[in-house]
C-alpha cells in the first residue's frame, strides 16, 4: 500500500526528547516500511524516516502553533492531492480533519491521541466517513459514539528495552512536570518511603509556576533528583535502573506510554487507578493499582516490591505491548478500510 502518515510540525519524528505521540508514529512509519509498504510521513525536516519524507517547515518549533499546523497541513493535502494514488491517509492530528474532504477518493484514518475534548468530540460529528483508532478501551468509552472505531494499543520496538535483575535503590518519575501527572504526589511518597526519587522530564512553559511554586520546595523533603528532559537512551536508563515507575496520575490519562516503557524494563509501575491504568497495569504481574499516597508509600518498601518478578514483567509487556503487534493491526485495520472503502464506491460508480 501506498501511504500518507500525517504528523504535525511541532515536533520531530522521532522525538529529540519529549514527545509520545511522535514516538508512536514513528514506531508506525518504520514497521510498515519493513512490511514493504510505501509510507511518505509529512512532518518536519528534522525528522528521519526509512521511508519518503515530505514537509514545509525545515525544523520542529515548540510550542505549537496552530496558524503554522494549518499552513502545514494544507501543504500536506495538497502534496498528497498530487500525488494522486495514495491508498489510504492516516492523521495524527485533529486540526487535520477538516482537509479530509479534498480526499473524497481515500479513505482516511485518524488516531485519537488525547483525553475526551468537548470541542474535538463536536468536530468528529462532521466526518462520520473517517475511521477513528482509539488507543484504550477507557478513551474510547468516554468519547461520544463513533460509526467507525477500534482500539490498537500503542506499541514498542522491545530490541531497545532490557531488564536488569538488580535494580538500584530509587524510584522513578517520567513525564511532562505538571500538575495532572501528580509529581507532587511522588515527591510525598518517596520521601514517606524514605527512598531517593529520580525524575525524568521537562518543564513547559505553561507548567512553570507549578515547578517553582509547588515542586521546588517539595524536593527539600528527601532525596528528590531532577534530571531534566531526557533522550531516549537516558529514559531507559532510569526506568531500567529503578525500583519502581511511580504513576500516579490525577486526570484520566487515555493511555500512558511511560507504563509500557517501565514495565518493557521489567520495572513495576506503581499507578493511581484513573483513565487506562487498570486495563494496561497487571496487578502483581507488571506493576501494582494503589487508590491513595498512604498505599504507594507503603507499597514502595514493601516485600512486594522487593520480591517483583522483573523478568516476568518484561516478558508479558513484550508480549502486549511489541511493535509488530502493533504493526499488525494496524496493516489488518488498514486492508479491512481500504475493502469497505472499495464496497461503498462500487454501488456509486454503478449509477453514474
Amino acid at each position: 500500500m501506498k501511504i500518507a502518515m500525517v504528523c504535525n510540525p511541532h515536533v520531530s519524528v522521532p522525538p529529540k526528547r519529549y514527545g509520545g505521540i511522535e514516538q508512536i508514529v514513528h514506531v508506525l512509519c518504520e514497521g510498515l516500511t519493513d512490511k514493504g509498504h510505501e509510507v511518505h510521513l509529512y512532518a518536519t525536516g528534522d525528522s528521519k524516516t526509512s521511508g519518503f519524507l515530505r514537509y514545509i517547515y525545515q525544523e520542529s518549533t515548540w510550542p505549537p502553533d496552530v496558524h503554522r499546523e494549518i499552513n502545514h497541513y494544507s501543504f500536506a493535502f495538497t502534496d498528497i492531492v498530487r500525488e494522486g494514488d495514495f491508498d489510504l491517509v492516516h492523521l495524527h492530528g485533529a486540526n487535520a480533519l477538516p482537509f479530509t474532504r479534498f480526499l473524497p477518493d481515500i479513505p482516511c484514518i485518524y488516531t485519537l491521541h488525547h483525553v475526551k475534548n468537548e470541542t474535538l468530540s463536536s468536530l468528529y460529528t462532521h466526518f462520520p466517513d473517517v475511521h477513528y483508532v482509539s488507543i484504550s478501551e477507557y478513551q474510547k468509552s468516554q468519547e461520544i459514539p463513533l460509526a467507525n472505531v477500534r482500539t490498537i494499543y500503542h506499541g514498542l520496538d522491545i530490541s531497545l528495552f532490557s531488564s536488569s535483575s538488580k535494580p538500584e535503590a530509587y524510584v522513578a518519575f517520567l513525564g511532562r512536570i505538571t500538575k495532572v501527572k501528580g509529581l507532587h504526589t511522588a515527591i510525598r511518597a518517596a520521601a514517606m518511603a524514605g527512598v531517593p526519587l529520580r525524575i525524568g522530564g521537562p518543564v513547559h512553559w505553561v507548567d512553570e509556576p507549578y515547578f517553582k511554586e509547588e515542586i521546588k520546595p517539595l524536593m527539600r523533603l528527601g532525596d528528590v533528583t531532577h534530571l531534566g528532559d531526557l533522550n531516549f537512551k537516558e529514559k531507559v536508563g532510569l526506568l531500567r535502573k529503578a525500583k519502581a515507575t511511580l504513576f500516579p496520575i490525577e486526570w484520566d490519562e487515555p493511555f500512558g506510554l511511560v507504563m509500557i516503557e517501565s514495565m518493557l524494563c521489567g520495572t513495576p509501575v506503581i499507578a493511581f487507578p484513573k483513565g487506562s491504568v487498570s486495563e494496561l497495569v497487571e496487578e502483581g504481574v507488571t506493576g501494582f493499582v494503589v487508590r491513595n499516597l498512604k498505599e504507594m508509600a507503603e507499597l514502595i518498601k514493601s516485600q512486594k516490591l522487593t520480591d517483583f518478578d522483573r523478568v516476568r514483567c518484561a516478558e508479558r509487556a513484550r508480549e502486549r505491548f511489541s511493535a509488530t503487534r502493533f504493526i499488525d493491526e494496524h496493516e489488518a485495520l488498514y486492508q479491512e478500510v481500504r475493502q469497505s472503502f472499495r464496497a461503498c464506491l462500487k454501488p456509486q460508480l454503478a449509477l453514474l
